[in-house]
Protein backbone atom coordinates (compact mmCIF):
# COMPACT_ATOMS: atom_id res chain seq x y z
CA UNK A 1 0.00 0.00 0.00
CA UNK A 2 1.60 3.37 -1.00
CA UNK A 3 1.51 6.31 1.16
CA UNK A 4 -1.97 8.32 1.01
CA UNK A 5 -0.27 11.60 0.57
CA UNK A 6 1.84 10.20 -3.00
CA UNK A 7 -1.86 9.01 -3.76
CA UNK A 8 -3.43 12.34 -2.89
CA UNK A 9 -0.47 14.27 -4.22
CA UNK A 10 -0.82 12.55 -7.79
CA UNK A 11 -4.75 12.77 -7.62
CA UNK A 12 -3.73 16.53 -7.56
CA UNK A 13 -1.09 16.55 -10.45
CA UNK A 14 -3.82 14.60 -13.10
CA UNK A 15 -6.43 17.44 -11.84
CA UNK A 16 -3.84 20.27 -12.47
CA UNK A 17 -2.86 18.55 -16.11
CA UNK A 18 -6.26 18.71 -16.88
CA UNK A 19 -6.94 22.20 -16.11
CA UNK A 20 -3.72 23.01 -18.44
CA UNK A 21 -4.01 20.85 -21.23
CA UNK A 22 -6.01 22.92 -23.84
CA UNK A 23 -3.51 26.04 -23.38
CA UNK A 24 -0.17 23.79 -23.25
CA UNK A 25 -1.58 22.47 -26.19
CA UNK A 26 -2.12 26.27 -27.94
CA UNK A 27 1.43 27.08 -27.03
CA UNK A 28 3.18 23.73 -28.29
CA UNK A 29 1.04 24.65 -31.78
CA UNK A 30 2.25 28.31 -31.38
CA UNK A 31 6.34 27.13 -30.70
CA UNK A 32 6.02 24.31 -33.31
CA UNK A 33 4.30 26.45 -36.44
CA UNK A 34 6.98 27.96 -39.18
CA UNK A 35 4.43 30.65 -39.44
CA UNK A 36 4.54 31.86 -36.14
CA UNK A 37 6.72 34.93 -36.26
CA UNK A 38 10.06 35.01 -33.43
CA UNK A 39 8.38 37.27 -30.71
CA UNK A 40 4.93 34.63 -30.81
CA UNK A 41 7.62 31.94 -30.44
CA UNK A 42 9.33 33.88 -27.50
CA UNK A 43 6.40 34.54 -25.79
CA UNK A 44 4.99 30.98 -25.92
CA UNK A 45 7.68 29.26 -24.86
CA UNK A 46 7.64 32.31 -21.81
CA UNK A 47 4.78 31.24 -21.01
CA UNK A 48 5.05 27.79 -20.59
CA UNK A 49 7.64 27.75 -18.88
CA UNK A 50 5.75 30.14 -16.65
CA UNK A 51 2.74 27.23 -16.23
CA UNK A 52 3.41 24.95 -12.77
CA UNK A 53 5.82 22.23 -13.04
CA UNK A 54 2.68 19.47 -12.07
CA UNK A 55 0.65 21.27 -15.57
CA UNK A 56 3.08 18.50 -17.99
CA UNK A 57 1.93 15.02 -18.23
CA UNK A 58 5.08 13.48 -17.62
CA UNK A 59 4.53 14.55 -13.91
CA UNK A 60 1.80 12.09 -13.38
CA UNK A 61 2.54 8.42 -12.22
CA UNK A 62 0.62 5.71 -13.25
CA UNK A 63 -0.37 3.68 -10.07
CA UNK A 64 -1.89 0.71 -8.88
CA UNK A 65 -6.30 1.98 -8.89
CA UNK A 66 -6.43 -0.35 -5.85
CA UNK A 67 -3.80 0.12 -3.43
CA UNK A 68 -1.87 2.94 -5.18
CA UNK A 69 1.12 0.54 -6.17
CA UNK A 70 4.01 2.69 -8.29
CA UNK A 71 5.89 0.50 -10.00
CA UNK A 72 4.91 -2.83 -12.25
CA UNK A 73 1.70 -0.95 -13.45
CA UNK A 74 0.06 -2.80 -16.13
CA UNK A 75 -1.70 -0.23 -18.01
CA UNK A 76 -4.65 -2.22 -19.62
CA UNK A 77 -5.72 -3.33 -16.39
CA UNK A 78 -4.77 -0.84 -13.80
CA UNK A 79 -3.18 -2.45 -11.88
CA UNK A 80 0.12 -3.99 -10.67
CA UNK A 81 1.55 -7.01 -11.28
CA UNK A 82 0.85 -8.15 -7.57
CA UNK A 83 -2.10 -7.18 -7.88
CA UNK A 84 -3.25 -8.20 -11.04
CA UNK A 85 -1.85 -11.89 -10.36
CA UNK A 86 -3.86 -12.05 -6.94
CA UNK A 87 -7.20 -10.97 -8.74
CA UNK A 88 -6.42 -13.60 -11.75
CA UNK A 89 -6.32 -15.95 -9.25
CA UNK A 90 -9.40 -15.49 -7.10
CA UNK A 91 -11.26 -15.27 -10.53
CA UNK A 92 -11.79 -11.62 -10.34
CA UNK A 93 -10.97 -10.71 -13.45
CA UNK A 94 -12.81 -11.58 -16.69
CA UNK A 95 -11.72 -13.54 -19.01
CA UNK A 96 -8.33 -14.33 -17.42
CA UNK A 97 -7.31 -17.84 -16.92
CA UNK A 98 -3.72 -19.29 -15.41
CA UNK A 99 -1.85 -20.82 -18.54
CA UNK A 100 -0.84 -24.06 -18.31
CA UNK A 101 0.36 -26.59 -20.92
Amino acid sequence: MAKKSKIARNEQRIRTVAAYADRRAELKRIIKSPSATGDERSSAVAELNGQPRDASPTRVRNRDAVDGRPRGHLRTFGLSRIRFREMALRGELPGITKSSW
